[in-house]
């Protein structure tokens, strides 16, 4: 199985980590609540692959710079 993280903003490819068997406290999945695990954590069983939304670097940073895009639903034209 995979599983690959995704930017929630912007789309990029974080990383991804390909293991026969994963424990979600080691992934850290095991904290978030059921709402939570619903919007960030989704399936692909065709591809056998886990997608987790995360947030990258840039993005990060320019929610760091521009407090005001939190505000927004969409702010990557």
């Amino acid at each position: 199985m995979e599983v690959r993280y995704n930017c929630r903003h912007c789309g990029k490819q974080v990383g991804t980590i390909s293991s026969d068997v994963f424990h979600t406290e080691r992934l850290g999945l095991d904290s978030l609540n059921s709402e939570e695990r619903t919007q960030f954590v989704t399936y692909d069983d065709a591809a056998n692959a886990m997608n987790v939304s995360t947030i990258c670097e840039d993005c990060q940073e320019a929610l760091e710079r521009n407090p005001h895009y939190h505000e927004l639903d969409t702010w990557i034209q």
